[in-house]
Formats: structure tokens, C-alpha cells, sequence
């Protein structure tokens, strides 16, 4: 580890002192290191310098929790990544507030920044589960990064979904990468670094406290160049995220959902507001085409990219039939066989082909909607 190194570390342990303050501070002084050294007179003269966070920057002096976070990265795998260095991702740097530090396990990659963030619902419906996995299998097959913060729920389905195609994905998390949270997402935690990676501005050993998210759901959308909302309510940390999102001048896509449903009041809610409206992966490529031509170089239709164009060439009269009853609310296979006069035993193999193709996904209680 560089020796400027500790003064980065120290300034994310200095008490008081938050991403805007040390930005400023950056500003200012251009090293960490120049900070720890500047005058209380000099400090002063720096925009939001209290004396509280004055005395906290002259008066630091516990180098040796420094040396410890120090040992437990190298111990753990975890990269620290400045807001100097060549890795740090150029869409970040562009929020009022970006992390000074990163904290890093797996890896950042080029492409990363043409990424989309998914978040929605801890308590999704089967609705949200469907929809939340077309949208983010679509979104990695054609090469776009997924982004969210590995919560339960939609998050959780969004990063999983995104993996299964092979796709890259990112979590940001709320605490200290030493303490993945929520604790069952471990495995999820570990499968992400493979082929992605997972991000934190907090130091290990951090809780994941209530306050620290709204934190976190700015890196989610600063890192983002659109943030897509699947199934929030109208009290929902999804819609801190959107409205981040707005103040960062980044798009903001909804899926909306039934009018009854709780579930969807948010979501419908920032439709109203004006939040594009979006049904099928193809529909955020659209609105983000002007930033994504560098990435997608083929002018293919978005279907190609997706991959269900084959597929649906390939469809017989009574599977299309079948895709057709179908739409992204699971329905169970009695009730399509009734509207198909279609036998339950013939009826379950056309779904178990449509499903090997792709075209249908099983949800839980043995239902089906379109994938």
C-alpha cells in the first residue's frame, strides 16, 4: 500500500467529514495528505468547514484504526480506489457528492459505464419477480452492466438474473464489505465478484445501519445512466433512489403495475410524474440509444440483441397460441388450458419447450408468465 494511501483512509474515518466536505477539501488542497497538514486558518477559509470538522481534521491522530482497515483489505481481497485514479468511473465523479474512496471486491471494467440500475420492492409480488428478471436477463444479454444494491427482492432477482446469462452485474452495498448484508445473500455476494463486482464507500466493520442506504442509493444512480423502478410503494427507498437519480441528471424508467396493487402506487406514482414508462428491456435501450452507440456498434434490432428472435420464428401454431394467453402476471396452466382447450398433459410440455426457449418462465406455485 502507497503511504498517501493512509491519508485517504484516514480522511474517510475522520468524524464529521462526509463525501461533500471532503471534495471540497480535495478542492482546495489536491492531496489528502495536504489537508492533514493545513492550518486550522486555512481550513477555515474552505466552504462548510465547521469547528467541529476543523478539530476533527487537526486533531486526528488514530493512525493505528488507519493501519488496521489498511490490514483487513489486504487480508480480504478489498481494493481502494480514489477518486483519482484511472479506475474510478468518470459517470461518478459527476454527482455533487461522489465517495472519495471506494472500496472494492472483485473488478471494475471499461463497459461499466454503460450500465442501468435496477431497484424495486424487499416484499416483491410474482409480478415483480417476472418482470424484474426480463428486464435485467435482457438488459446483461445485450451487454449492459446491471446495478443495485443486492437488498432482498427485486435487487436480489436483478443481480441473480443478470448472472445467469452471463452478464456483469454490480451491488453497492449500505456497510462494510466484511459484513454482506442482507446476511442470505452471501453466496449472492461472492457469485457477484466473479463476473462484477461489489462496491461500498463505507470501511469494513461498518453495520448496515438505516441511515447508511439513501447513502448508498446515490452511488446506485450516480453509477447508473438510467435507474429502473419495479414495484415500490409510495414509501419506498426505490423512490430515493429515482429522485437521486433526477437530481443527477440521469433517466428515470417505471414499470408499471396494477392499480389495485400496493405494491405498484410508487411506480405508477413516478409514471404520472413523468417517469418514462418501460414494459420490455427493448424500451430503455430505445431512450438510452444516443448514449449507448459506442456500445452497441450493430444496428440490430433490439429483439436480436435480446436473443427471442429465433425463438419466436421457431414457434408452432399452438405454442404461439399458448405465448399469446400469456403476458407478465403469472397465470397457472388450468386456467390457459381452459381459455386454449388445451389437454393439462399436452399443455405442460408446449410450456416446458416454450420455457426451454426462453419465451415462458415458471413462477412460484407452478405458474407461468412470459420471461
Amino acid at each position: 500500500m502507497a503511504v498517501d494511501l493512509r491519508h485517504w483512509i484516514a480522511l474517510v474515518l475522520t468524524r464529521d467529514i462526509g463525501p461533500l466536505s471532503s471534495n471540497r477539501l480535495l478542492s482546495a488542497f489536491q492531496t489528502p495528505e495536504r489537508i492533514f497538514r493545513a492550518s486550522a486558518s486555512a481550513l477555515a477559509e474552505v466552504e462548510g468547514m465547521t469547528s467541529s470538522k476543523i478539530k476533527a481534521l487537526t486533531g486526528f491522530n488514530n493512525w493505528d484504526a488507519v493501519k488496521k482497515e489498511i490490514d483487513n483489505m489486504n487480508r480480504l481481497g478489498i481494493a481502494a480506489i480514489t477518486i483519482e485514479d484511472k479506475a474510478y468511473p468518470e459517470i461518478l465523479k459527476q454527482i455533487p457528492d461522489p465517495p472519495p474512496v471506494l472500496f472494492v471486491k472483485g473488478a471494475l471494467a471499461e463497459d461499466d459505464q454503460y450500465s442501468v440500475a435496477i431497484v424495486g420492492s424487499r416484499k416483491m409480488t410474482g409480478y415483480g419477480r417476472t418482470v424484474a428478471g426480463q428486464i435485467s436477463s435482457g438488459l446483461a444479454r445485450c451487454g449492459l452492466t446491471v446495478i443495485s444494491g443486492m437488498a432482498r427482492g427485486i435487487d436480489t432477482v436483478a443481480h441473480t438474473t443478470a448472472l445467469d446469462v452471463k452478464g456483469r452485474t454490480i451491488a453497492v452495498l449500505g456497510c462494510g464489505l466484511d459484513r454482506p448484508y442482507p446476511p442470505e445473500n452471501l453466496k449472492l455476494f461472492e457469485r457477484i465478484q466473479e463476473s462484477g463486482c461489489v462496491i461500498s464507500e463505507f470501511p469494513t466493520g461498518t453495520p448496515p445501519l438505516r441511515e447508511h442506504f439513501p447513502r448508498r442509493n446515490r452511488i446506485i444512480s450516480g453509477l447508473s445512466l438510467g435507474v429502473t423502478v419495479i414495484e415500490a410503494t409510495t414509501d419506498s427507498g426505490s423512490l430515493i433512489t429515482a429522485n437521486m437519480a433526477l437530481d443527477q441528471n440521469r433517466d428515470v424508467f417505471a414499470i408499471p403495475g396494477n392499480i389495485t396493487s400496493k405494491a405498484s402506487e410508487g411506480t405508477n406514482r413516478l409514471i404520472r410524474k413523468g417517469a418514462t414508462l418501460v414494459q420490455k428491456p427493448e424500451d430503455i435501450i430505445e431512450e438510452l440509444s444516443e448514449k449507448l452507440k459506442k456500445m452497441i456498434k450493430k444496428s440490430l434490432p433490439a429483439e436480436s440483441c435480446i436473443g427471442t428472435e429465433t425463438a419466436l420464428n421457431s414457434l408452432n401454431q399452438e405454442e404461439a397460441a399458448i405465448l399469446n394467453a400469456l403476458d407478465y402476471t403469472p397465470k397457472h396452466p388450468d386456467d390457459i388450458g381452459r381459455e386454449l382447450d388445451i389437454m393439462p398433459g399436452k399443455l405442460l410440455g408446449l410450456l416446458l419447450t416454450l420455457e426451454i426457449k426462453g419465451l415462458v418462465r415458471q413462477t412460484e406455485g407452478k405458474n407461468f408468465s412470459k420471461a
